[in-house]
């Protein structure tokens, strides 16, 4: 197996998840696993369309694969930083966070959880109609992926494309991030083989820890050196605290000269 990149750059963040394990539980682990794999062949417009056009499902040699490294890179160049949203939607943080990008003018890549994309397509058709980019979480935000089979390892990507490609109206995720970090090669093989980058982060900001926006926002003035990618949530817990550090860093940012764009493919 591949070892998690570590340091500043992707460090293991799973505490305070076990939200997912307590409400998806038994039902993942027979319903999915028993169906296997979904291979889901949409084909949509550019995710960043403010109008995304949905067309017909064409086979699955439409898909054009992407590199199998995993990105950081911004595509707004040398200054650029790339706003990353993790394990949403959720239907009171969502929008909060939508509401600070758009004051700011900010787009941003949403990781979303298969299930909760699921449970609120209304919420993810939102993020894509307002400019932001789709990236595939796994179905369950299992931090042990790396550990598992290879079939355990297709279910849980291919199910989550699938099923944020369905809440999406037709738009697929341009990216998969390993909860946790937990890639393998044969994992972003298969993402990038479904026309999915691997995307990485150098700036862990623990907003899952609850810190405090001060902690938040200070942990990103100290760490963006290692890198454009900024890893925040909009969902597992109390989220107040990212909303406002966003709130402060995204007019910070801009003040210091820094550009936002999406990560490279």
């Amino acid at each position: 197996m591949e070892l998690r990149e570590s340091g500043a750059d992707m460090a293991r963040h799973s505490g305070g998840r076990g939200w997912y394990g307590k409400v998806l539980g038994a039902a993942l682990g027979v319903t999915l696993l028993a169906t296997g794999a979904s291979v889901w062949t949409a084909q949509a417009g550019a995710a960043g369309d403010a109008s995304p056009k949905v067309t017909s499902a064409k086979p699955a040699t439409a898909v054009k694969p992407v590199a199998v490294t995993i990105a950081h890179a911004s595509d707004a160049g040398p200054r650029g930083v790339n706003i990353t949203i993790d394990d949403g939607p959720d239907p009171e943080w969502t929008p909060q966070v939508l509401d600070v990008l758009r004051e700011y003018g900010v787009k941003a890549t949403f990781c979303m959880v298969g299930t909760q994309a699921q449970a609120h397509p209304d919420l993810v058709k939102q993020v894509v109609a307002a400019g932001h980019r789709l990236c595939d979480h796994s179905v369950s935000h299992d931090t042990t992926m790396d550990k598992k089979s290879e079939a355990y390892q297709s279910q849980q990507i291919l199910d989550a494309e699938r099923m944020i490609t369905e809440a999406s109206g037709g738009v697929r995720p341009m990216y998969y991030r390993a909860p946790g970090g937990a890639f393998t090669p044969y994992s972003r093989k298969l993402a990038a083989s479904r026309g999915m980058r691997p995307l990485g982060w150098n700036v862990d900001t623990k907003d899952f820890e609850l810190p405090g926006a001060d902690a938040i926002v200070a942990t990103v003035e100290r760490e963006l050196p290692n890198g454009p990618t900024l890893l925040f949530h909009d969902a597992g817990g109390d989220r107040s605290e990212t909303v406002e550090a966003l709130r402060r860093v995204l007019p910070q940012l801009k003040d210091e000269g820094y550009a936002f764009g999406f990560p490279v493919r």
